[in-house]
């Protein structure tokens, strides 16, 4: 057998227009990347909500913020060259226009975008971790990243709430809007710091509300915030795994993007079978997804399969079975979760572009 030695071939030249064009997409990306950041500080020392009021230059926004006017003068051009405010190169000033100042601004709107980076920032904290669970396959528990994860969670998820879930989800499933107008139990698993849960509380003030999430931080949040708002007395938190949360007899359960953190959402799909009153009726939000990788492919599914190889995939991980199903799971995984819990209906109640909403009864 002849042993002289192999090299390797020559890399293919690539198409130079092509090239350019994946190099103009890096450049955005990385710009993209590093704002996370700037929008971030831009949240954080209120300078959004400044520039709302009206056009300022670095000098003004500085002293309205009581902040340094260089270090306002190099985040205003960030931010003016991604296209999150607006420069006026007559008056040498800044401003958000009105979708500007709808979405970087307004914390009452429902596309409210700070979150979305907070908790983005405070994922990518974990790379070196995660890297290393790539290498081994161990899993990280939700609260072991950094605070900035479950502060900006509810940030980010808490707008889609506000705009859908009392309006439109609820309506959508089969008697349960007359139920909790009447007065119903709910059990809100995996509440995280109890955004979904007050929202219905507010909103439903005849029935009796309780939170469960497996995260102490959370829950200690999520009951600060209800005794603030003054909903105390007909919501109670507590710290509770999905699988074995207390209480029975409920007539509503809920849980809102977090089925597929779980470690073993099939037996957490049972514990809720079980906890569920006669005619009872589940509620499952979950993350848009289409049932094959190819449909996917496009800028929603990115985010999501990103924060899934960041959080999702790597929670459930931590916990007994480690199912892993991902943030796009899609129906069809979904579906076969329920039904192997017992479940004999299910079905899609209505959707947004971020969201699918699930129903499912005994």
């Amino acid at each position: 057998m002849s042993t002289q030695p192999t090299t390797a071939p020559a890399p293919s030249m690539p198409d130079m227009d092509k090239l350019h064009a994946f190099l103009g997409h890096f450049v955005n990306d990385l710009g993209a990347a590093v704002h996370t950041g700037m929008v971030v500080i831009g949240e954080k020392l209120g300078l959004y909500k400044a520039l709302a009021e009206h056009p300022m230059n670095a000098a003004e926004l500085a002293a309205k913020t009581g902040t340094d006017e260089r270090y306002i003068r190099e985040w205003l051009a960030s931010q003016a060259a991604g296209g999150y405010i607006t420069y006026d190169e007559k008056s040498e000033k800044f401003s958000l226009n009105a979708e500007q100042a709808f979405t970087l601004a307004n914390e009452d709107s429902p596309a409210y975008l700070p979150g979305a980076f907070e908790l983005a920032l405070g994922s990518l904290a974990s790379v070196p971790r995660i890297a290393d669970c790539f290498r081994t396959g161990a899993g990280m528990g939700w609260g072991e990243h950094a605070d900035g994860v479950y502060h900006g969670c509810e940030k980010f998820f808490r707008p889609g709430y506000a705009a859908n879930l009392v309006s439109t989800w609820i309506p959508s499933l089969k008697g349960v809007k007359e139920k909790l107008e009447a007065g119903a139990r709910v059990a809100d698993i995996g509440c995280g710091k109890g955004a979904s849960t007050r929202l219905m509380a507010k909103a439903f003030p005849n029935s009796k509300f309780f939170g469960f999430d497996y995260h102490d931080k959370s829950i200690e949040a999520a009951r600060e915030s209800a005794a603030r708002e003054g909903l105390s007395d007909r919501i109670t938190f507590g710290v509770s795994r999905a699988k074995d949360f207390p209480g029975e007899g409920y007539d509503f359960v809920t849980v809102f993007d977090c089925l597929h953190d779980m470690g073993d959402p099939v037996g957490a799909a049972r514990h809720v079978h079980q906890a569920l009153a006669k005619n009872g009726t589940w509620m499952i939000v979950e993350p848009y997804a289409n049932n094959e990788l190819k449909d996917n492919l496009n800028p929603v599914g990115r985010v999501y399969y990103s924060f899934s190889t960041l959080l999702c995939t790597p929670c459930s991980r931590s916990q007994e079975v480690g199912l892993c199903l991902g943030a796009q799971a899609g129906e069809d995984r979904i579906r076969n979760v329920i039904n192997t819990a017992g479940f004999s209906s299910f079905r899609r109640a209505t959707e947004t572009p971020f969201n699918i909403v699930y129903e499912a009864q005994a």
